[in-house]
């Protein structure tokens, strides 16, 4: 199985597009060849990170591999997966299940359950309308539009109703040489989506009857989780959001302060403690999105070019022993 792309750029499946573009270049500048000559790990940690972000790089790219993978988890262990983790098109695994074989159908139910019924396509348990599945995709918004609100235009592909055949040509005989008797077929869609104010990180909007049609039954919705750029430096761990601070060496060994500016705009000055250990935290409360608290990371501040007085301040140190 290919390495999980989001765990090879470090980030999580959460991610803003932004936040995975920046975790890309920073690891393409750590392990570039140029930079670590002679190296095979670093050339290899190259390669696992250029393939990873050809996954999900892009938003398209993004959405057809999150797409993949919701689909072999939905049919794993069901004895139906048509096929392993090849890349395939969402419209022919839809219309293949709904088109069914045999007697058999794949009934798309309320709340995206699925199970499969014998007989007529239009044959319905008690109480059950077929339903078309859902579809969850990701929005990327900054901080400010998350804020005060905003309306975003959306576009993505679902399965609607064919065109030519209505949807009568699902689970029957008869073909239909628009979708190939699916009843549906792969048509985009153009939303606007309004972002409501004060939204936060993780916040899922439910659009009715925006997700896949079914052919003869009623559509499913979109589930749209906003995903909000935390902006360089910072990134979110459950919810909760972490800003890196830089911190000189010899300010972690002895003590000091540094400042930093929170998401809010803000100034402000955090003290470090003697001995600090990169990857330390503290939580300032207060100062976060919206108000909430913030999560400060301390981090090595990296130096591109050193001095000849700290060159040889280093060289006096390691004399030292330190």
């Amino acid at each position: 199985m290919a390495e999980d792309p989001y765990r090879a750029l470090g980030v999580s499946k959460d991610s803003s597009d932004a936040e995975i573009k920046r975790a890309y270049r920073k690891l393409a500048r750590q392990y570039h060849p140029d930079r670590n000559p002679n190296d095979t790990a670093a050339e290899e940690r190259f390669k696992s990170i250029q393939n990873a972000y050809e996954l999900i790089g892009s938003i398209e790219a993004r959405r057809d591999w999150d797409q993949q993978r919701r689909m072999e988890d939905m049919f794993r262990g069901r004895g139906s997966f048509p096929g392993s983790s090849s890349s395939f098109d969402l419209g022919d695994i839809i219309s293949q299940f709904m088109g069914g074989r045999g007697n058999a159908e794949m009934d798309f139910g309320p709340n995206n359950e699925r199970s499969r019924s014998g007989g007529h396509p239009n044959s319905q348990a008690k109480g059950h309308k077929t339903r078309g599945t859902d579809i969850e995709a990701g929005l990327d918004v900054t901080l400010e539009q998350a804020t005060s609100g905003t309306e975003i235009n959306f576009s993505h592909r679902r399965m609607k109703r064919c065109e030519k055949c209505k949807g009568a040509s699902f689970g029957t005989s008869r073909s239909c040489t628009k979708c190939n008797g699916a009843g549906v077929e792969t048509r985009g869609s153009n939303i606007n989506v309004k972002v409501p104010p004060r939204a936060v990180h993780g916040q899922q909007l439910r659009l009715r009857g925006m997700g896949h049609e079914h052919p003869q039954g009623e559509p499913g919705d979109l589930l749209i989780t906003l995903r909000l750029d935390a902006q360089e430096g910072r990134r979110w761990e459950d919810g909760r959001l972490i800003q890196e601070a830089p911190v000189p060496i010899s300010t972690l060994l002895l003590g000091g302060n540094v400042r930093i500016t929170t998401p809010m705009g803000k100034r402000i000055q955090i003290d470090v403690p003697e001995r600090t250990k990169i990857g330390d935290r503290r939580r300032i409360q207060g100062h976060g999105h919206q108000g909430s608290d913030l999560d400060i990371e301390f981090v090595l501040q990296e130096t591109d070019k050193l001095s000849e007085k700290q060159i040889d301040i280093l060289n006096q140190l390691r004399d030292c022993g330190l």
